[in-house]
């Protein structure tokens, strides 16, 4: 029986959507550059009419940062969410479906493995400041090392490929050190980019729609339906594109608010803390940290903290209504 929702609910489903569209239409329509800054009027208060909502320490207008702002959190916070929900997506549906068997690579494994070899060798700080095109030229490496890969006897023969026994391990290894930690010692060794932080963020925070999947993928695989499909004689790739993904996607997909409103905190934190993007890059973190060289100026923790505090709240309540 489906559950009727109260006008209440409904109301405040209007107003988490109409905040979101608002931050995300100020984020499309931010201009480039902020403008040079009003050293006459450094940590000016708020409503007036010069800066309405006032200045920060360096002379900049809080309001134009604070829409700059909303940009880098979207360039930032939904390419690392997508990423991160493939990544672990993938991974664990790998882990659930296959698990500690013995399988025949095709070549669209033997390209996925040795771009994860590549990039596990040469991931490091310069990777973090290479962003994009530094990531896109190690995928190019990794996926011709795997082509090479498969074109040897040794590459096409089976392997012992302990899936869930890699996944699981990956999992229970990233999750003994705390997030923030994990990113604050990487983040620290380089500056990292816009491309370098969601590469960053990607790589660390995959694990819970890992389990997830995984999981969801343990309970797909012994459904009835799914062994007929076998004995059918329907290939791997076809029963996970057929029977299991439609079923274990919806786990993972509801996860999306959830995840974005996890990186943007996480963005928040690095830039508070003077270890995420450049300096030069606008972030609402940053008008944060505003408040240690101006501690009377409440502006600089008022307006950048509710707008943080409304964006993660309104996240977190449209996730729990798709649950």
């Amino acid at each position: 029986m489906k559950r009727q929702s109260s006008p209440s609910r409904s109301w405040l489903q209007v107003l988490a959507f109409g905040w979101l569209a608002g931050v995300a239409t100020a984020a499309l329509l931010a201009p480039d550059s902020l403008l040079p800054p009003d050293l006459l009027h450094t940590s000016q208060p708020p409503f007036l009419p010069s800066h309405w909502l006032g200045t920060d320490p360096q002379g900049q207008d809080v309001a134009r940062a604070l829409v700059q702002g909303a940009r880098t959190i979207l360039l930032v916070s939904l390419p690392a969410a997508i990423l991160t929900l493939l990544l672990g997506a993938g991974l664990g549906s790998m882990a659930g479906f296959w698990g500690n068997t013995q399988l025949r690579p095709p070549r669209s494994v033997g390209v996925a493995g040795g771009a994860l070899v590549v990039i596990a060798l040469l991931f490091a700080a310069p990777l973090l400041a290479w962003g994009a095109a530094g990531f896109g030229g190690l995928l190019a490496a990794g996926a011709l090392l795997g082509w090479a890969l498969h074109r040897t006897p040794w590459g096409r023969r089976p392997w012992l490929l302990p899936a869930d026994a890699l996944v699981t391990g990956l999992i229970v290894l990233l999750d003994s050190v705390p997030l923030l930690i994990l990113v604050l010692l990487v983040a620290a060794v380089q500056r990292p980019s816009v491309g370098g932080l969601v590469l960053l963020m990607t790589l660390t925070c995959w694990t819970t729609p890992a389990r997830l999947m995984r999981a969801a993928t343990l309970q797909a695989r012994e459904q009835t339906y799914v062994e007929a499909a076998r004995a059918a004689g329907l290939s791997d790739w076809q029963l996970l594109r057929r029977h299991i993904w439609p079923v274990t996607w919806p786990v993972v997909l509801v996860r999306i608010p959830l995840t974005v409103a996890l990186l943007i905190g996480l963005e928040t934190t690095l830039s508070f803390l003077g270890v995420g993007l450049p300096p030069d890059t606008p972030s609402w973190g940053r008008l944060l940290a505003g408040i240690r060289q101006s501690p009377t100026a409440w502006w600089l923790l008022a307006w950048p903290g509710v707008t943080l505090i409304f964006t993660i709240v309104s996240l977190q309540y449209l996730s729990r209504q798709k649950t």
